[in-house]
């Protein structure tokens, strides 16, 4: 399986579970993403699901929709909460296949 990548069982990406792997030098987990149904406008798409130790499946993050302020088009967040982990969802590198989604890391923010 190739890593920070979610292979999801649609190209409707908001409608769609999902499994794949992020790892990074801190951490490295198998995640299964489920889509969440809510009126609420500012809640997640998805929850974000990875192992415990003792290999029971948690709860441990979330997937947003967003919308570029500047050109308007939607696109996905992920969050991994115990590893304070942001990142975004994108085409994968060299792939024709919309299902698979590249999770590309981001920092967080800076205190100004």
């Amino acid at each position: 399986m190739t890593t920070n990548c979610i292979h999801f069982d649609s190209s409707d990406i908001e409608n769609a579970k999902g499994s794949g792997s992020i790892s990074t030098l801190t951490f490295d987990i198998d995640i299964t993403v489920e889509p969440i149904s809510s009126d609420n406008p500012m809640a997640p798409t998805h929850r974000v699901l990875g192992r415990s130790p003792r290999g029971l499946l948690v709860e441990c993050g979330g997937i947003w929709k967003k919308q570029n302020r500047d050109s308007g088009a939607d696109y996905f967040t992920l969050t991994i909460r115990d590893f304070g982990f942001n990142g975004n969802l994108g085409k994968a590198a060299n792939q024709d296949d919309d299902t698979l989604q590249a999770v590309i890391p981001w920092g967080p923010k800076e205190a100004q």
